[in-house]
């Protein structure tokens, strides 16, 4: 929930005037209200996405958005599960099923977050909080080719602690391997595991060369003139950078 007309206007012309490499993927996710104009103004080669969205096409739910509504305004993806959902709004693996196989359903690509606590991680059960959290998932999905897994551990979005290499290394490998033993090494090996937690351009090159590491999940940092700069950061790794443009994370 972060910036205004004119401030995106000037992430949009910075990345509209950038260098970037048809090999990355990049897509940022403006708030809701801003979605229609960075779309329409942003260069065609950067995806916009969405922050959230609802798991029923219309009705009354006041407040919430469709992924009928977002395939309307020309949005490609959406996050779903982001941790600040999960811990602030208290939404459940369940619902977050939900949302993630309408909005497949939809036709939009899913960026699904999960991630573990400080006091899970310190109580040794971040696999077991991972899973749980990937399996909600993973019970809806049909065609992964649509589906960009998201690490986020909460302990490390927003405080300026970041996992190092190795730590976030360590789980995405756990990730893929749980892939592989549920639904298939074809998907596993395809199926793009980013990571987010702090991400900036001192920490972004490291945790880009690690092997299982597919792309970054940027929040803060992308709204600064720096996000260019941790794009290019993975242009020998064909890799996924994921700005996530309101999230401050």
């Amino acid at each position: 929930m972060n910036g205004s007309r004119v401030f995106l206007q000037d992430l949009v012309e910075n990345l509209n005037s950038a260098h970037l490499d048809s090999n990355i993927d990049i897509f940022v996710s403006p708030p809701s209200v801003y979605i229609d104009h960075v779309r329409q103004n942003l260069r065609k080669d950067v995806a916009v996405g969405a922050q959230n969205c609802f798991w029923n096409t219309s009705g009354a739910y006041t407040g919430e958005i469709s992924a009928e509504m977002l395939k309307d305004a020309d949005v490609e993806y959406v996050i779903l599960g982001h941790t600040e959902r999960r811990t602030l709004f208290k939404e459940t693996d369940s619902d977050i099923g939900l949302k993630v196989a309408h909005a497949l359903q939809t036709g939009l690509k899913v960026i699904a977050c999960i991630g573990e606590t400080l006091n899970e991680r310190e109580s040794n059960i971040t696999m077991e909080v991972l899973f749980r959290q990937l399996q909600a998932i993973a019970h809806h999905i049909q065609d992964w080719s649509h589906v960009v897994i998201a690490y986020e551990p909460v302990w490390a979005i927003g405080t300026g602690r970041v996992a190092t290499p190795a730590q976030a290394q360590e789980v995405h490998a756990a990730i893929r391997q749980r892939l592989e033993a549920t639904v298939g090494a074809d998907v596993a090996g395809s199926t793009r595991i980013i990571y987010g937690g702090s991400v900036n351009l001192g920490n972004a090159a490291d945790l880009a060369k690690e092997l299982d590491i597919d792309g970054l999940f940027v929040g803060g940092a992308s709204l600064k003139p720096e996000f260019v700069d941790i794009c290019n950061v993975l242009l020998h790794h064909s890799a996924t950078a994921a700005p996530e443009t309101a999230g401050g994370k």
